[in-house]
């Protein structure tokens, strides 16, 4: 039977308080105090149950990630960054794909009223009743829950604007976007705005398809365009999985990238996932992974924070626009 901490508290000839201020690094005990406590946990190998002490001050150290999907460059890279970034707080990461299943998503929340967990990092495609979320720590990303609920964005519509004006400058006449729109309100969607505005300003048709699709779909939305817009020569994508899926079905129906047709993503650029080098609006997920974690921490310790986070993106040049 392992020993207990009223065992080291016997052993050493103290109080269980007294153990306990040793095990905690509190600064009100004797240094002669200190090492008999030191000396019985050492003769005894007794180990403190960490998890039960945060339990205690209601804190289990651990934050949950909740993602659409695990096996996606962008999330992987999100999740990284904000287990480092935890890690510096003494945070664990427990990393949950929701499958895009709303009950996954309904139990965190609850477990965040259980406290079994800390807070939440919540990347959704589904709506809440923004009441559920009070009194729980949270931050989105992209999404507009509440204002109790913080989110870190990118200038989606701005970098959406200045990379389709690129492509138009580089020759682009006839223009479309592809896309997946998510089911809630979502700074996602200023991507498609900020098209159908230049769009307006050029005097150029919109060529848009933009709908909600799950995870794996991709094909049928990108062949839903092609069908229906085979004359477009630039194409901004809305999205890494999706540009890739709609560059390998142009280079299969035999278009020449980017003499015949030009094609930008927003997203980022993943070298070692992808099968080509797709000019993009890259996110910077690094900086996006730590600020989110730092108002997180600071929504657990019930701090102040602002309710949007607005990040720049940086546009990069590959090899399917024109130079």
């Amino acid at each position: 039977m392992a020993p207990t901490i009223k065992d080291v508290a016997k052993k050493a000839g103290v109080g269980i308080g007294t153990v306990s201020r040793v095990i905690n690094k509190q600064k009100a005990v004797g240094d002669k105090t200190r090492d008999k406590v030191l000396d019985a946990m050492k003769e005894l190998n007794y180990s403190p149950n960490k998890m039960a002490s945060q339990l205690r001050k209601n804190k289990t150290k651990i934050i949950a990630l909740l993602v659409p999907v695990i096996n996606h460059p962008f999330f992987a890279k999100l999740a990284y960054f904000i287990e480092d970034e935890a890690d510096k707080f003494g945070y664990t990461v427990l990393l949950v794909s929701s499958q895009q299943r709303v009950e996954k998503e309904v139990e965190i929340i609850s477990r965040i009223k259980r406290r079994e967990v800390d807070g939440a990092v919540f990347v959704t495609h589904f709506m809440h009743d923004e009441k559920v979320f009070k009194d729980c720590p949270i931050v989105s990303i992209d999404r507009t829950f509440s204002k109790d609920v913080p989110y870190v964005t990118s200038n989606n519509y701005d970098a959406t604007k200045k990379a389709l004006e690129y492509m138009i400058e580089k020759g682009a006449k006839k223009v479309g976007f592809i896309g997946s729109k998510p089911l809630v309100e979502s700074e996602v969607m200023d991507r498609e705005r900020a098209y159908i505005d230049l769009m307006k300003e050029k005097n150029m048709p919109v060529r848009s398809v933009n709908e909600i699709i799950l995870h794996g779909d991709e094909s049928r939305l990108v062949n839903d365009f092609m069908n229906k817009y085979p004359e477009v020569d630039g194409v901004f994508v809305s999205g890494y999985s999706l540009s890739q899926v709609f560059y390998k079905n142009a280079v299969d129906s035999g278009r020449k990238i980017p003499d015949d047709m030009q094609i930008i993503s927003y997203d980022g650029e993943f070298t070692q996932w992808s099968v080509n080098q797709i000019t993009c609006v890259e996110q910077p997920i690094e900086e996006m992974a730590r600020k989110i974690v730092d108002l997180l921490i600071k929504k657990i310790r019930g701090e102040t924070t602002q309710t949007r986070t607005v990040l720049e993106t940086r546009f990069v040049l590959g090899s399917t626009t024109k130079k």
